[in-house]
């Protein structure tokens, strides 16, 4: 994870001209005024042009923070696993209940 920081923090450089130094693995859009809607896809713009990646709306949707920027940099180079977790109901012999089911791409 720390070898992505530098060159997300580039990013950050590039689409709001920023010390890229004053973003850490904890910043999120509250601690930068320009990272709002319209940032949100400068950032990544630049974060795609950075890493060689392009991103879908899933994957901008999830890009909340940096923790999670990482993490969507970190499956886009093939370095994690996605793995979602949601609540579907299931059968059994006692009829329906409600469990949880995880998935992975």
């Amino acid at each position: 994870m720390e070898d992505l920081v530098p060159k997300i923090q580039k990013a950050f450089e590039a689409a709001f001209g920023i010390d890229p130094e004053t973003i850490t693995i904890d910043s999120t859009p509250s601690d930068i005024p320009a990272w709002d809607s319209m940032g949100h896809v400068q950032l990544a713009s630049s974060l795609e042009r950075i890493f060689g990646l392009s991103f879908d709306v899933e994957d901008l949707m999830e890009m909340e923070d940096v923790k999670k920027i990482v993490k969507v940099v970190q499956f886009k180079l093939g370095k994690v696993q996605r793995v979602e977790v949601r609540e579907v109901e299931l059968r059994g012999p006692t009829g329906p209940a409600v469990g949880t089911e995880l998935t992975s791409d």
